[in-house]
């Protein structure tokens, strides 16, 4: 470990992770320095000024943000806040985006609408980063996409202009695996060095400095094979661009950690590389993978289960083979619900309810479930109504309104999964929602608490092995889990088992382990030099 001696000044420092292209390791890679600068006693948190994904989270304060960001907030050892990415960006077909700003809904926009407010979306910006970096020492910022994007850079609020704004120093991220990223390092400096980032709102110095000058180092993610055959390629770009390669992070695989948006192929190799003689002690839970699916990090838990085979799936085999089927949450309800019949995954998920398979819909799915989806506004879709699959006694109807809380929720088990194993227990879940619209009809499945509210508001539907809720997140809590698979256990004549893990234990364990990797990768006292941190080390063994 090392003794560190660090000298603040009054305002925070910075440090800047960008990537050569999306997907390159900055989420993981941001969230692993929170936990390691945490360790070293820093006050730290991250930063994002603008995120895009259909994954997000909800704060204390009732506000959405990306789930990246509450990722790294964990990491960090500290409470997830709106500040921390003020602009989050949806995707909802060919409306545009949703923005989420400071946590609330904004406007659904087009990108030439959302490019003419930008001077307003910048202070915004602008505003939660000066909140932040007043409660903490140092601000672990993310970039997005690559900075070097030439046709938007005038448009830029999350990536160079960010970095002018904190006087950040900016460490690259290139991913090897794919292909290029020499060429991905080069070209990202060449193409910065004659931008200035000459927009408003940027910090005023006056030292010319370009946005290439930002660039301090760069970090070669996702290697596989011989170091030494690498090296040459290191010297060489360090020659050229004259700044060093300070990390060269290997391939990892799943490291059980959230991806930022969409589904992680290594996730997706791993439930494929199963003990085949297990299979028939195991349940097969199969998640629709819907083309605008948000949220899928409700099922990471599954992940950790020995006896549960976890498959995303549209193939009506797959489906009428589950043990579970889950109809996650969905960007555009309507859309999808309409994508799956037109290909047939509607007809097998009824089918396979009619076989007595059970059917979980969560959030968006659990409003496909019901009898119809009325849009009076057309906040999805012009259509002002669309039958539903009809396997719960349910009616949504959307609302221009969003509903953004934490929430407590209670339920007994027996009537939930129908089977004699959960018996009458009831058991207290955490969880948050984040949904458009109200559903009425056969519901008080659960009685749900949202914030620090005393009064109970029903939530959910059951109808035979049919089930839905709004509750993101229920699956986390270790008992409804285990209740859950045991009940498909025993369709199976199998015997059922105690929890055999806590989830959020797995997940620090997971954390851990990726930030001991991170320090015996990368030069973490170049980044706090970079980062202006005046620190003395003294080496009593390896981080």
């Amino acid at each position: 470990m090392f003794i560190l001696y660090l000298r603040f000044d009054f305002m925070s420092r910075a440090i800047m992770i960008q990537g050569t292209g999306s997907g390159a390791g900055k989420s993981v890679i941001a969230a692993g320095l929170c936990r390691i600068f945490r360790d070293m006693g820093i006050r730290v948190a991250p930063f994002k000024a603008q995120n895009m994904a259909l994954n997000s989270f909800i704060t204390r304060e009732g506000g959405e943000i990306g789930r990246a960001q509450a990722f790294q907030a964990e990491a960090a050892g500290i409470e997830p806040c709106n500040d921390m990415n003020p602009v989050l960006l949806k995707a909802t077909g060919e409306a545009g985006s949703q923005v989420i700003l400071n946590g609330r809904v904004y406007a659904t926009m087009k990108a030439g609408e959302y490019y003419a407010v930008r001077d307003m979306v910048w202070k915004e910006i602008t505003a939660a980063y000066d909140r932040l970096s007043k409660q903490y020492e140092l601000i672990v910022i993310e970039g997005a996409g690559s900075p070097a994007e030439i046709n938007l850079l005038n448009e830029d609020v999350v990536n160079m202009r960010v970095a002018r704004y904190a006087d950040a120093p900016v460490i690259l991220v290139g991913d090897i695996d794919r292909g290029g990223v020499f060429a991905s390092f080069y070209g990202t400096v060449g193409l910065l060095k004659d931008s200035f980032s000459g927009l408003n709102g940027c910090r005023p110095g006056g030292d010319e400095m370009s946005d290439a000058d930002y660039i301090k180092g760069f970090i070669v993610n996702k290697f596989r094979g011989d170091i030494n055959i690498l090296r040459p390629g290191l010297r060489m770009i360090e020659d050229r661009t004259g700044r060093p390669v300070i990390g060269t992070l290997y391939h990892q695989g799943d490291i059980g950690l959230d991806e930022e948006d969409g589904l992680s192929i290594e996730h997706l190799k791993r439930l494929k590389q199963l003990n085949r003689g297990e299979q028939g002690r195991m349940v097969r839970i199969v998640i629709l993978r819907l083309k605008y699916i948000s949220n899928f990090t409700d099922f990471a838990p599954f992940l950790y289960e020995p006896d549960v085979e976890l498959v995303y799936s549209l193939r009506e085999e797959d489906i009428k083979g589950a043990d579970l089927i889950i109809i996650p949450g969905s960007k555009n309800t309507v859309s999808d619900l309409l994508f799956l019949r037109e290909i047939g995954a509607e007809d097998a998920v009824r089918s396979a309810a009619e076989n007595g398979i059970p059917v979980a819909g969560i959030c968006g799915g659990y409003q496909m479930l019901g009898r119809k989806i009325l849009d009076p506004h057309g906040v999805e879709s012009p259509l002002k109504e669309v039958r539903g699959m009809g396997l719960l006694d349910t009616v949504t109807t959307l609302d221009r309104t969003k509903t953004t809380c934490r929430v407590s929720a209670v339920a007994g088990y027996s009537r939930l999964f129908n089977t004699a194993v959960a018996g009458s227990k009831t058991e207290r879940l955490e969880g948050y929602e984040i949904h458009m619209g109200n559903t009425t009809g056969d519901t008080g499945l659960f009685r749900i608490f949202r914030g620090r509210s005393r009064r109970s508001l029903a939530d959910g539907s059951v109808k035979g092995s049919v089930w839905g809720t709004y509750i993101h997140g229920i699956f986390d809590n270790d008992g409804f889990r285990t209740s859950l698979i045991n009940s498909l256990r025993a369709r199976k004549g199998l015997q059922p088992r105690g929890c055999r893990f806590s989830y959020r234990s797995k997940r620090e364990e997971a954390i851990n382990r990726w930030a001991d990797t991170l320090k015996n990768s990368v030069d973490i006292c170049f980044m706090l030099r970079q980062a202006g941190l005046k620190c003395c080390l003294r080496k009593a063994g390896r981080i």
